[in-house]
């Protein structure tokens, strides 16, 4: 009698595992379903362009934002209501229920990706090299300026792109230190350096104000490291962030992906790059 007790027990305990899980799938499945009634999804942003940005008026722009909005508008949820809110402050607020989603450019990491539920890559800022029209010595990666003899390559003075460089095995002669962009912009167009290099969002702001039409942007640079944020889902709203990645991906497929982020100065192509799974994992 006592075995069949105990058995009886565990068999409780299972039922009540098994009722647990589908209560959980339930609320997991529901909240779409919740923000398509209520017909917007709360977003926490930080109003820091081009990430995210407030007018005037108070409409919602930005890269991350005008993203999310066309991917709730395709899952039939209207439109996003946003809130301004320091970084430190948006995970805890999203698992007290305060936002449905965070878009604003919270990289991950893996601390924060144990404590959120992130969509694939939505912006990233990854390395990125300025060449002359046609891209003349091929690069793609800081191997092939070490592998040409005679490349030159231009960064920052103590910066990442020249750490970059240097562990790419371009000897030290050959990392011309550049003291600011218009200089870099200046001594490529020149024919001083070979490439220019700095991270994508500082190249292609350059870019902009040069206006040169024999400019050309390498990005992102094969190799080096890429840094993406993602959309931000409150663990246990997994099926919504799932829902969020297939609406994402045919984005991404379709090339309107790009043409959302990339007048905001983002790559498409980095966050094509790379994945959830292996930023999440990095260290």
């Amino acid at each position: 009698m006592k075995k069949l007790g105990i058995l009886a027990g565990v068999a409780g305990l299972a039922l009540t595992a098994v009722l647990a899980a589908s209560s959980v799938g339930s609320a997991d499945d529901s909240k779409l379903e919740q923000l398509k009634a209520q017909g917007f999804a709360r977003v926490a942003i930080a109003n820091e362009p081009p990430y995210t940005a407030v007018a005037a008026d108070g409409k919602v722009s930005g890269a991350a934002p005008d993203v999310a909005r066309e991917i709730f508008k395709r899952l039939g949820v209207a439109d996003i209501v946003a809130s301004i809110s320091e970084y430190g402050a948006m995970i805890p607020g999203l698992q007290a229920g305060r936002f449905d989603v965070v878009t604003a450019g919270l990289f991950m990491k893996p601390e924060r990706c144990a404590a959120v539920a992130y969509s694939e890559p939505v912006l990233c800022d990854a390395e990125a090299m300025l060449v002359k029209k046609g891209n003349p010595k091929g690069f793609k990666s800081y191997e092939d300026v070490a592998k040409d003899a005679t490349a030159t390559i231009g960064a920052p003075g103590g910066g990442t792109e020249e750490k970059l460089a240097l562990n790419a095995g371009v000897p030290r002669e050959r990392v011309i230190v550049v003291p600011d962009g218009q200089s870099g912009v200046k001594m490529l167009q020149d024919g001083r350096i070979d490439a220019y290099s700095l991270p994508v969002l500082s190249i292609n702001d350059l870019v902009k104000k040069a206006a040169d039409p024999n400019l050309e942007v390498i990005a992102p640079v094969q190799g080096a490291p890429v840094y993406c944020d993602g959309a931000a889902f409150k663990k246990g709203d997994e099926a919504l962030r799932d829902a969020f990645d297939v609406e994402l991906a045919k984005l991404k497929k379709s090339g309107e992906f790009a043409k959302i982020i990339e007048p905001y100065g983002f790559s498409a192509a980095a966050a094509m790059s790379t994945t959830r799974d292996k930023l999440c994992a990095a260290k």
